[in-house]
């Protein structure tokens, strides 16, 4: 990346951003960190910022993508959407982005805000026996004492994601005979405290199997409740049964007018006809295409490259999307075959300190980076479309480097960065209003 104050390569801007863990929002306990005046912000949703970087354009050298060039621009927003991108106006009395790159908001698309440690007695993850039902069976043990405040976990949980510049998740939530429906009211309670910076969608998660716990009639009140997607987790392997599994999650999804978010962790022939049986479903049934997606897959990152090919097309032709933590052990997902095949591909940073993972950052920039290395993406073209991964799928700059984002009417969703030196994420706007609330600065 170029600017017009100094170089700095692509990879400097990616690994950096990665490694810069003190991102900070503007909340009232850090507003004196922020470069924002709260005197500049104004009433009724309006806001001006002055020498805000976005990227213009890319240079070529030898016919290759060598550096993006960017400028400073003023920009102007009003209830929560960009209204006006303008030439730079250094001193006219608005707020100062300092010359901060402008980027499009982060969005976690696979995490499970609604059972986490995170701000609460540090735990440690717990010798696992028994497999995926031991696993379950000690789930079913913690859920009644997680709950009790779950709600205010969740918020601290929020919290962690916004400083690393993420306004948006998909969380997965529990819905089985323990914690019933409780679990999901207690996370709807976290998101409407927050709703004025940070939005969700929820998946109803059959942790413990659809039939194997028998959480049918769970799910079934939760499809008619305020939730986007029925979910699933590995149906031979918890319930025995694929066909079953996916046939009555299909039909609940359909019956609903809900999307369809499975996590799929099954390396085997299981796993294999999982995948297959779950296209051939979405196939008959066109009402699920673009609004069906297979968490993790990992048995993807074990098949030939031929059947990988095989497999990609499929989902591409379904429009089944692959959200993947990046990476899982040492399995590596074949992500540039999927985008070869137009699937869609989104990342979260699925648990974060809970019984299942005693490690997490809350950075998805920190993802991209990692999917960069893996899969080689040194040139500054490939590096530029990395970035996508952490932002869901909106970049400034479309293939032939021409600016896509922002754009006048563009919901005002973004995070400014620091690309020459650190490239932490110093703040994160929202939903403009959000933070505007008679002159003050509001969370």
């Amino acid at each position: 990346m170029k600017t017009s104050d100094n170089n700095i390569s692509r990879k400097d801007f990616i690994r950096n951003s990665a490694l810069a863990v003190a991102g900070l929002t503007l909340i009232p306990n850090i507003m004196t960190a922020s470069p924002f005046d709260e005197k500049n912000l104004s009433v009724k949703g309006k806001m001006s910022l002055k020498n805000v970087r976005l990227e213009t354009g890319f240079e070529y050298q030898d016919g290759e993508v060598s550096s993006t060039k960017t400028d400073l621009f003023y920009v102007e927003v009003e209830n929560g959407k960009i209204i006006k991108i303008s030439p730079n106006q250094p001193n006219a009395k608005a707020v100062d982005a300092k010359g901060l790159l402008m980027l499009p908001a982060f969005k976690d698309m696979h995490i499970h805000l609604d059972k986490t440690f995170y701000g609460d007695q540090w735990q440690a993850v717990r010798k696992r026996t028994g497999g995926i039902k031991g696993m379950i069976e000690l789930e079913q043990k913690m859920l009644p004492e997680m709950l009790k405040n779950s709600t205010f976990k969740a918020e601290k949980l929020i919290e962690l994601l916004q400083s690393k510049g993420t306004s948006f998740a998909r969380s997965h939530v529990n819905i089985e005979p323990t914690s019933k429906l409780q679990s999901l009211k207690n996370l709807q309670k976290a998101l409407e405290n927050k709703k004025k910076g940070f939005g969700a969608e929820l998946v109803a998660f059959p942790q413990h199997g659809v039939f194997y716990t028998d959480s049918v009639p769970y799910l079934k009140e939760a499809a008619k409740m305020d939730i986007d997607f029925i979910g699933g987790v590995d149906p031979f392997n918890i319930d025995g049964d694929i066909e079953k599994v996916i046939d009555f999650t299909v039909q609940l999804a359909l019956d609903n007018k809900k999307g369809i978010d499975i996590h799929l962790h099954e390396t085997g022939d299981s796993g294999l006809r999982t995948v297959e049986y779950l296209i051939k479903k979405v196939t008959e049934n066109p009402a699920l295409k673009g609004k069906t997606y297979l968490s993790h897959c990992f048995v993807l990152g074990k098949l030939e490259a031929a059947k990988q090919e095989e497999i990609a097309e499929k989902l591409g032709d379904a429009q089944i999307g692959i959200v993947s933590t990046i990476p899982f052990g040492r399995l590596i997902m074949p992500i540039p075959t999927l985008y070869k095949h137009n699937v869609t591909v989104l990342t979260g940073n699925d648990s974060i300190v809970d019984h299942w993972n005693t490690f997490g950052t809350g950075s998805v920039l920190q993802k991209a980076n990692l999917m960069a290395q893996l899969y080689g993406y040194s040139t500054e073209f490939l590096l530029s479309r990395s970035l996508k991964l952490a932002t869901g799928n909106i970049l400034p700059l479309d293939d032939k480097g021409t600016q896509q984002w922002p754009k006048s009417g563009d919901k005002a969703n973004f995070v400014l960065i620091n690309a020459s030196c650190s490239a932490e994420v110093v703040s994160r706007i929202s939903e403009v209003e959000s933070l505007v609330h008679d002159g003050n600065v509001v969370f």
